[in-house]
């Protein structure tokens, strides 16, 4: 869906999925031109996927997810979480560690969805990105970017990564 260019009709939308400070991003979105909007919902989309800062509960569907097999994709996961909790380690330590990795690789991929970087001379003009679509899902020539520089704003805790001062 192309994004609304009515500030006030920004502001609702930008309300609904929970931004902080809804004037300021519509602003930028009606004043500048930048999407914002997209950029938004896909970082808030991305977001929920990095487990939680205050939810461990992935740890014991991992570990159930092991005790079926270690054949299944992923089980590996539970059998570190097993041997790593039998031999002492702290839940919240590991579930931060885990939340900090997830960030940090959708840091990276933010700033793969725009610049392929390359090694191979040959493969250097290569390149894609994250594109708006129309009302009928078809791409548009309207790129989303600069997703990278929104990331650790749109750290659901407010906290940018940071650790937790409790």
């Amino acid at each position: 869906m192309p994004s609304p260019r009515d500030f006030d009709e920004l502001v609702k939308l930008f309300r609904l999925i929970g931004m902080r400070d809804p004037e300021s991003w519509a602003r930028s979105q009606a004043t500048e031109g930048i999407n914002q909007l997209h950029r938004a919902l896909f970082l808030r989309q991305a977001w929920a996927a990095v487990v939680s800062d205050t939810d461990d509960s992935w740890m014991d569907i991992e570990l159930g997810n092991a005790q079926e097999g270690a054949e299944h994709p992923f089980a590996g996961i539970g059998l570190a979480l097993e041997r790593l909790l039998s031999s002492g380690a702290d839940r919240r330590d590991l579930n931060d560690l885990v939340r900090g990795m997830q960030a940090r690789l959708l840091s990276r991929l933010c700033y793969l969805l725009e610049d392929p970087s390359a090694d191979e001379p040959e493969l250097q003009t290569l390149g894609w990105c994250l594109v708006e679509t129309d009302d009928d899902e078809e791409p548009t020539c309207k790129s989303i970017g600069g997703l990278h520089e929104s990331v650790l704003d749109m750290d659901p805790t407010g906290r940018e990564m940071r650790p937790r001062t409790e």
